[in-house]
């Protein structure tokens, strides 16, 4: 990590530098379109676009009989305005499952939606600027998807996962140093996540200094980039203090001396590192169910809802921007919530 640039800085500079690399691989009018959308999305957006467009044009390549052989690279954009929306269906139902080198792709219903929406943000760009003249991914239905359940924490699951991190014992002496060595900072990690429902890419990407424990809060960048204020309570807090202890201790890497959760190699802990983390502690404790730290976040909200009743106070809390997202995660709470209220009136007293 370069000196000075704090992680959401220099995650933004990865991902430029990442965006870079794919856009060498695109047509070079889709550097206009990228440039056109840097205001308004992110920068890891961006890179997902770039990934579904590649699919998408690597798709003309092989199947678009007058661009045999041609590099993406050179495919012209003329081509874009004689596809119609029967093309783009064509394109959808490859998506289901194809060939790449010696793989086999496969795409859920998700899948498929992102990457019409994908397409859909390409030529509507395009044609908003006169650059194609026929737009036939605005034509084409955006698949609907089926809700899955959403999986949460109970009460007593939350309590016996934070549990297993305090007292597991994994066996061997050089296993069980190596959870010694970790599990404050497993608890920490864990209890932050289960106590204030931060993404966890909000999580690692914390420094010492964004904790304040004057106020019992915590400077986090959200999705998007604004910087918010996240409270917390006593268990959090206490985790935290008791982390810190030795984490202030530890000698880090050149770049990382900043962060607030590291890897065993003194490096600042990735996404990856701590979604496994988490995986590895849920599927000693909660065998029967698929717990990430997305869950853990759903456990948070869940937990706060049923608590205050207040959908507003759950969308600030946690990061997002519209409510109604967050009135989806949480419709069953909500449908509860109404069921009850037909016993709180009476007509006539008894």
């Amino acid at each position: 990590m370069a000196d000075n640039k704090s992680y959401s800085e220099q995650n933004n500079i990865d991902n430029e530098i990442r965006l870079r690399e794919l856009r060498m691989e695109l047509p070079p009018y889709c550097g206009t379109y990228f440039r056109g959308i840097e205001q308004v999305t992110a920068s890891r957006t961006r890179i997902a676009y770039a990934i579904d467009l590649k699919v998408f044009f690597e798709y003309l390549a092989a199947t678009n009989p007058t661009l045999k052989g041609k590099p993406i690279r050179d495919i012209p954009l003329s081509i874009l305005s004689e596809l119609q929306s029967y093309d783009i269906e064509e394109y959808l139902d490859y998506l289901k499952v194809y060939r790449k080198d010696d793989s086999v792709i496969t795409n859920n219903e998700r899948g498929i939606k992102r990457k019409i929406s994908s397409l859909r943000s390409f030529y509507n760009y395009l044609y908003k600027n006169h650059s194609v003249e026929n737009n036939p991914a605005i034509q084409v239905a955006i698949p609907k998807l089926h809700e899955k359940a959403i999986i949460r924490l109970e009460p007593n699951e939350t309590a016996a996962l934070l549990d297993c991190v305090e007292h597991e014992y994994y066996g061997t002496s050089r296993q069980n140093a190596f959870f010694q060595r970790n599990k404050l900072r497993d608890l920490a990690l864990l209890t932050l996540l289960l106590g204030t429902g931060v993404r966890i890419s909000e999580c690692i990407g914390l420094d010492i200094k964004d904790l304040d424990f004057d106020n019992d809060r915590m400077k986090v960048v959200r999705k998007g980039g604004y910087e918010a204020f996240v409270y917390f309570g006593d268990e959090v807090r206490e985790a935290l203090l008791n982390y810190l202890e030795i984490r202030k201790s530890q000698e880090t890497k050149e770049g990382h001396e900043d962060a607030l959760f590291l890897s065993g190699q003194m490096r600042r802990l990735t996404v990856r590192a701590a979604e496994n983390l988490v995986k590895k502690y849920a599927q000693k404790c909660i065998p029967l169910k698929h717990i990430t730290p997305h869950k853990l976040r759903s456990t948070y909200g869940t937990a706060l809802y049923r608590e205050t009743g207040d959908i507003y106070l759950v969308a600030d809390v946690l990061g997002h921007k519209d409510v109604n997202t967050t009135r989806k995660h949480y419709a069953a709470l909500e449908d509860e919530r109404r069921r009850s209220a037909r016993d709180k009136v009476h007509l006539r007293k008894d």
